[in-house]
């Protein structure tokens, strides 16, 4: 079902943003490197906002999916995206509402994070697909209110590299916030309609790339994509 979501739609998160990647990471640099609304009443959800998302912290968890094969790359990605976790914990939450199905009535060994990543296990169970040597989990974060709409997890399976792309679900996020928390681009450029904000990791071990899509018009962001690809490997 998510591969025929993905199939259908007109233009996919991955299509648009792995492309740009792609040519990022292949690219020198060019110059020096290196929010979720809660309802009132509710109790069930617990906020996370845009700007809770570090891509920093992914580039651990995309060096260790580039060594792995495809299923277990993309699960190692997804499994430690505070994100999707954040998302999946709201769901939870929900369904442990007093007034329709109390945590109590699960059996006395639940814990929430175990549960989270359980569900994160089914979601690239029942989600994975493969197109062109590339292993990809394309989820949809339909739930509202959340900062995200989507995440994109892709393993290419011909070379040893990794990506995860987010899609933005509001304009609530601007390109201010972004230079705020990770401090001028050392790149800049207009792809297509919009803006791009580029950051660098490089060390001996891997090059990882962060690409921030802007909306030109009013400087939010649209989605953002990191993409890692180790050094000295066969």
């Amino acid at each position: 079902m998510i591969s025929a979501l993905l199939m259908d739609r007109k233009p996919a998160t991955l299509l648009v943003m792995l492309p740009l990647l792609l040519f990022v990471a292949a690219t020198p640099p060019s110059g020096a490197s290196d929010g979720g609304k809660q309802p009132s009443g509710t109790t069930a959800q617990a906020e996370f906002s845009a700007n809770d998302f570090d891509w920093r912290e992914m580039v651990p968890h995309l060096f260790v999916a580039a060594a792995l094969p495809g299923e277990q790359g993309i699960k190692a990605l997804l499994e430690n995206s505070s994100v999707l976790r954040a998302y999946v914990a709201n769901e939870i939450r929900a369904e442990c509402r007093p007034d329709k199905n109390p945590c109590a009535a699960k059996d006395a060994g639940f814990m929430l994070e175990m549960e989270v990543s359980k569900r994160i296990d089914a979601i690239v169970q029942e989600g994975i697909f493969r197109r062109h040597k590339r292993a990809i989990v394309d989820y949809p974060l339909a739930r509202h209110p959340f900062p995200f709409s989507e995440i994109v997890a892709v393993k290419n399976e011909k070379q040893q590299d990794a990506y995860l792309i987010l899609e933005l679900a509001d304009h609530s996020y601007t390109a201010a916030q972004v230079q705020a928390k990770y401090g001028a681009p050392y790149d800049t450029n207009v792809v297509e309609w919009y803006s791009v904000y580029r950051y660098r990791l490089d060390n001996a071990r891997y090059t990882s790339n962060a690409v921030f899509e802007i909306d030109p018009v009013d400087g939010a962001v649209i989605r953002v994509g990191i993409s890692l690809k180790p050094k000295n490997r066969r």
